[in-house]
């Protein structure tokens, strides 16, 4: 059984957004949509966007454009697409991920960029504040880069005979360097040898596996990065070929055969950009915008994979599933 819980923070006059209301008045308004990824890794989240869009009144192909850029996990291509719809003057960019984001923000100051990103905005030098976020950006946060040193220590629960760990990162993400120092950190408190393997490719998991069995490593915990999210299908099936139990942000990777997956939904707060985006070509002001939060995480066991590795989940863990997929 799923339990959702998704807090929204909502405060701030509504302002108006004068170049968006008459960009609205006089054309049909076009949103610009840039992703780190691939569009058929993000076609489920595109389409909760659109869900938001319509739930705004903004229907595309009817009363709106979206104009789709892609980076196809090449993050040194996303300077370039943020410039490209920024001369294209379309009325909002939506960045998804928190790489996208930074790109967008340093193409335009006028544009309102409505964006999803992992980790802590404030800190990324994405908005000034939570709640007033000043600017011209505004959008959803998810946990998840936070978590990192909490899927090491359940993955730890599950198998506390293993001393040897791998954390996957991709080197080029703007999330590796945090992430492997909050892990390395909890590794350390542990006891355990935590081994740090690089990825900015997905034709490069393949041997980050074998790399694992000559580490003699007993788990794995997959960093945070869009790559990895496009990637988490061959992931877990690397996983259950190699015999690596492993644990990963989203629900995909545990249906698709991965051990564990701990994170926040990879759909609602979707739903939410979308529903922002509708509101700034309404005319609302990013800058009085608070960005919301994704604070509820979930948890999915996969007994069936748990079962194939030899594993004996505890009981404890089982309860505080949010899904156990048999």
């Amino acid at each position: 059984m799923r339990r959702r819980d998704f807090i929204t923070l909502f405060g701030g006059a509504a302002t108006t957004w004068p170049l968006i209301a008459h960009a609205q008045r006089s054309k049909t308004p076009v949103v610009g949509l840039m992703g780190s990824t691939t569009a058929d890794s993000y076609a489920t989240r595109v389409a909760f966007i659109q869900q938001g869009l319509s739930e705004t009144g903004y229907v595309e192909g009817r009363n709106l454009t979206i104009e789709s850029r892609w980076a196809d996990s090449q993050y040194d291509r996303l300077p370039g697409i943020a410039a490209e719809l920024v001369s294209r003057r379309v009325d909002v960019i939506v960045a998804i991920t928190t790489i996208a984001a930074i790109a967008a923000k340093a193409a335009t100051t006028k544009i309102p960029i409505v964006f999803e990103a992992g980790g802590d905005p404030v800190s990324n030098g994405l908005v000034a504040s939570l709640n007033r976020p000043g600017g011209n950006l505004t959008g959803v946060s998810l946990l998840n880069v936070e978590l990192g040193a909490k899927r090491l220590e359940l993955l730890h629960q599950v198998i506390p005979s293993a001393k040897i760990f791998g954390l996957l990162v991709n080197p080029t993400g703007p999330t590796a360097k945090v992430l492997s120092k909050d892990v390395q950190a909890a590794a350390g408190k542990l006891g355990i040898q935590l081994h740090i393997l690089d990825a900015s490719r997905e034709s490069e998991f393949a041997s980050v596996f074998m790399h694992l069995g000559k580490l003699r490593a007993g788990a794995l915990v997959i960093g945070t990065d869009p790559l990895f999210n496009s990637g988490s299908e061959e992931l877990a099936a690397l996983a259950i070929r190699h015999a690596m139990p492993a644990i990963y942000q989203y629900r995909a990777f545990a249906t698709a055969g991965g051990l564990l997956s701990y994170g926040g939904s990879s759909t609602e707060p979707f739903r939410q950009v979308g529903i922002y985006t509708g509101r700034v070509l309404n005319g609302e002001n990013p800058a009085e915008l608070p960005v919301q939060q994704s604070t509820k995480v979930e948890l999915i066991i996969n007994l069936k994979t748990a079962k194939a590795l030899g594993l004996d989940i505890p009981t404890p863990i089982i309860g505080r599933a949010d899904e156990v997929i048999e």
